[in-house]
């Protein structure tokens, strides 16, 4: 079972506002996949897509209940991607670090949970964990073995822009972004030629842990985003092609997206810049 041939399973988990879901972030899972399949160390068995709750309060974001119904549409033929509403569920936004502290700890729980107890910080996700010292239950040490090494690494999938905004003031906490590069992992999809590289070169935290981002370079560029989606929408144009059929009549059939709609949370101040504002004044 460990042999030296023995491939390192991953979840591809993206966290995003998918509003709405487009064919962009399904091939972002199909990219992420291929890179990882053609090194010949990984096995990607899932992947899981998260949208952000409407805490998050971006503006122009439709309520959470329709873009994960979107989400569960645009997936409903993999095999291999599915939608998670734990995030998007929650009262109030959550950092991305939780979610992903969520998720790896599905994977070590043998009993499903939805609290936020379990997104606690670990020590290797994605490893065979250390026993800490003190721990109860030492009989068991042996019989739980084989299960822990098994757990997968569970790898935030983003695009360059979500990289990149790593550096956008009070958007993202410094210890958030070691833990996410040190214990979990990135993938990112990048065009070829993007600056990512360059990004990463002049962060002294990514690039202290450069060898557990994965950049995979996109070379059937594809400019499909979300934004355009909804300002072509606004303007009766059309949008077949650029997201699923079945996510388009669900559009049509709700009378999603208008300019009302756009102008929702106008004025008001992103969830994380309020937090981790307040935070830095305490």
């Amino acid at each position: 079972m460990e042999g030296p041939d023995k491939k390192t399973e991953v979840v591809l988990l993206a966290c995003g506002s998918f509003n709405p879901i487009t064919n962009m972030h399904l091939r972002l899972f199909e990219l992420a996949k291929d890179y990882f399949n053609e090194t010949g160390k990984y096995k990607v068995i899932k992947g899981i897509i998260s949208p952000v709750g409407d805490a998050y309060k971006k503006k122009g974001l439709i309520s959470a209940n329709h873009r994960v119904a979107m989400a569960k549409l645009a997936t409903k033929n993999s095999d291999w991607v599915e939608v998670d509403d734990w995030e998007s569920s929650q009262s109030e936004w959550l950092e991305t670090l939780k979610v992903l502290r969520y998720h790896h700890q599905k994977f070590l729980s043998p009993v499903p949970t939805n609290s936020l107890q379990n997104a606690l910080p670990l020590t290797k996700p994605g490893r065979k964990r250390k026993q800490e010292p003190n721990r109860h239950d030492p009989i068991k040490k042996k019989n739980q073995s084989p299960d822990i090494k098994s757990v997968p690494q569970v790898k935030l999938l983003c695009g360059s822009d979500m990289l990149e905004s790593f550096g956008v003031p009070n958007l993202w906490k410094l210890e958030d972004i070691t833990e996410i590069v040190e214990n979990h992992g990135l993938v990112c999809i990048s065009r070829a030629g993007n600056s990512v590289q360059k990004f990463i070169y002049e962060s002294d935290i990514l690039w202290r842990h450069k060898n557990n981002i994965h950049l995979v370079e996109e070379w059937i560029t594809n400019d499909i985003s979300s934004t355009k989606i909804r300002r072509a929408l606004r303007r009766g144009q059309s949008v077949r092609y650029l997201v699923p059929d079945v996510v388009r009549e669900y559009i049509e059939k709700h009378n999603l997206y208008s300019p009302e709609s756009e102008d929702r949370n106008a004025g008001v101040v992103l969830a994380p810049l309020q937090k981790h504002a307040s935070d830095s004044k305490n």
